[in-house]
């Protein structure tokens, strides 16, 4: 299993929604991917990162076969190849994408904001993905334990290595159904992530016209 560090894991997931959400801007330049990474909505924790940080990132990513460099065009540019490399399916994509980009989620929030990625069905459907790439030989996600204040336990990507023990447990209590009755939860996460994704497109518009009038 590869092990990123956070600004790895940061570059990979905005590389993978990006190609899902503005595909017209994909692969990215290096310029863009710095925007990308740097995006005051759907990022927790927001960062703030010079062109030297996403740069080393591509470097090691590229050793790890997960990014390409598309050196053909004026600027350099850059894909993902987390399917191939990872042998993800589409709704396994969108799930650890949110996971890398966001940290730890419960299936409502994953749901919800996975809107622009894939579409889940129900909550179910989310649990169930989640459980597949538990369940693989070298899982990808784990249960995490409830944390103080928190109102449902969540889920956590294995990409940047091993979860601590304590906080980790090996399947959900009571089982998945006890996590599928989250209405409130889902109402509240929709209509926050509703906010943010108009954010995000105004963020991409005008990342869009300073490439037209003078960017990359």
């Amino acid at each position: 299993m590869v092990q990123l560090n956070a600004v790895e894991a940061r570059v990979l997931g905005c590389l993978v929604e990006k190609e899902i959400t503005t595909p017209e801007n994909y692969p990215l330049s290096l310029n863009a991917l710095v925007n990308a990474c740097n995006q005051k909505s759907s990022r927790e924790p927001v960062m703030e990162l010079a062109e030297a940080d996403v740069r080393s990132a591509l470097f090691e990513l590229d050793k790890l076969s997960l990014v390409r460099t598309m050196a053909d065009s004026r600027v350099s540019k850059f894909e993902h190849r987390v399917r191939d490399v990872l042998n993800l399916r589409r709704d396994e994509v969108a799930v650890i994408c949110l996971l890398l980009l966001r940290g730890p989620q419960t299936p409502a929030e994953l749901r919800a904001r996975a809107e622009r990625l894939y579409s889940f069905d129900d909550n179910a459907a989310v649990v169930s993905t989640l459980e597949r790439l538990a369940g693989r030989d070298e899982a990808m996600v784990q249960w995490m334990q409830r944390q103080p204040g928190a109102r449902e336990a969540r889920w956590m990507h294995l990409l940047c290595g091993p979860v601590e023990t304590a906080l980790a447990v090996a399947s959900p209590a009571g089982g998945p159904e006890s996590q599928v009755s989250e209405g409130v939860a889902i109402d509240l996460a929709a209509r926050v992530d509703a906010l943010e994704g108009t954010v995000q497109k105004l963020e991409e518009r005008l990342q869009r016209l300073e490439g037209i009038f003078g960017g990359n």
